[in-house]
């Protein structure tokens, strides 16, 4: 059997969703609307063990494009597979309602609670009876064999060096090249780290309308938030300290290893806003997004995204609360210093004892080994940053 057949024969077991998507992780979420509401999500999910509160710092007098990705990005993550049920706790019922609403359609249980009028005793003890009821009902739900094509794998680099380029990016582009042809989402995003290597990005479009439509993405991320707003050259945030230590010196360097994600010969099919769900089938999407880890993993997730493959050189330690990211490194100094954050050790690239498609078949080995169950390192070691994106200030 040669190893694209193998790859189209790939299964896993997942819980299949309501809206016929399927999950790898069968969480309870307890969804705080706005900042304020974060006590009382975190009592629920402490009077309810085994449910997940995610506070967050926002929601209060955010408008227009603000406000709209706010609600974007928690109905998104509510609406995520890898989320059986969800309780909504916000100030109001108001907003709270608009994303009750929103996570319904996909079909999930899914209850909402206001605290003004009734304070947070009595929300706390009626969201926690319904949180109990939730739980226990997505106890029972049972997984099911599910084709390789119901994944929805996205990526994002951290902590890059000049290994990530060479071995662990490449390494997700050969997943992908294998992986997007027999019918998986794949997702990549970091607006800024494309800096420098924007010409051949455009070029990776499925057409010229395409890649015009990313450009478009990419020059107002470019002129409106850093050329406005920088004090040096991107803000001396691009490249990172850690970066230049790893021996990335400029963005044009860090943004060449950061394409090499998208592997050979995908093309990636449209442009999404952040947290966009991706609505024209199977294939690449490119998200704008921070290149922030927890921001732009966060975004991912919200899109509807339910396995993370994380590259890194230098080490990092970024997980998510409802999706597993799955850490790719190619440094073995970070393999000596950090294994317990390490996942897929691709160190052997730089040794020549290992090529980027044995590599690439050990991520999708791993893939799907976490889509059956195994706790990423991040999951084992409690990283569960959930970070929303705020585009600019409140009202």
């Amino acid at each position: 059997m040669d190893q694209a057949t193998a790859n189209s024969n790939l299964k896993f077991m997942g819980w299949r969703r309501e809206n016929g998507r399927v999950g790898v992780r069968n969480h309870v979420v307890i969804l705080p609307l706005d900042d304020l509401s974060n006590a009382a999500c975190e009592a629920v999910a402490n009077n309810i063990k085994g449910t997940l509160a995610l506070p967050h710092a926002y929601g209060r007098l955010q408008f227009g494009e603000d406000l709209e990705l706010h609600f974007r990005t928690l109905i998104g993550i509510g609406s995520n597979p890898n989320v059986a049920a969800v309780v909504v706790i916000g100030i109001e019922d108001g907003w709270t309602q608009r994303v009750v609403e929103g996570i319904a359609k996909t079909g999930k249980p899914v209850t909402g609670f206001g605290i003004e009028g009734t304070g947070d005793i009595m929300t706390i003890a009626k969201a926690s009876r319904v949180a109990k009821d939730y739980l226990q009902w997505a106890s029972e739900q049972k997984r099911e064999e599910c084709p390789i094509s119901d994944l929805w794998v996205s990526t994002k680099c951290g902590e890059s060096d000049t290994t990530t380029g060479l071995s662990s990016c490449p390494t997700v582009g050969n997943m992908y090249d294998k992986l997007i042809p027999q019918g998986i989402y794949g997702c990549f995003g970091e607006t800024s780290e494309i800096t420098g290597a924007e010409h051949l990005a455009k070029e990776r479009a499925i057409s010229p309308e395409v890649g015009e439509k990313w450009y478009k993405m990419w020059k107002a991320y470019q002129d409106d938030v850093i050329e406005a707003h920088k004090t040096n050259d991107l803000s001396d945030s691009q490249p990172t300290k850690g970066n230049i230590a790893g021996g990335l010196t400029t963005i044009e360097e860090k943004a060449l290893g950061n394409l090499e994600k998208i592997g050979r010969d995908c093309r990636y099919i449209d442009a999404l806003e952040p947290a966009e769900t991706p609505a024209k089938g199977p294939g690449l999407y490119f998200m704008d997004s921070s290149s922030a880890a927890a921001e732009c993993v966060t975004l991912m997730a919200a899109g509807g995204y339910v396995v993370h493959t994380f590259p890194t050189g230098q080490g990092n330690v970024i997980g998510n609360p409802i999706v597993p990211v799955i850490k790719i490194t190619g440094n073995p100094k970070t393999v000596r210093t950090m294994s317990e954050h390490v996942d897929v050790d691709v160190s052997g690239i730089l040794r020549r004892d290992m090529t980027i498609s044995e590599a690439g078949d050990a991520l999708i080995e791993m893939i799907v080994r976490t889509a059956n169950g195994r706790l990423t390192a991040a999951e084992a070691l409690g990283h569960r940053e959930f970070v929303m994106t705020k585009l600019y200030r409140s009202a």
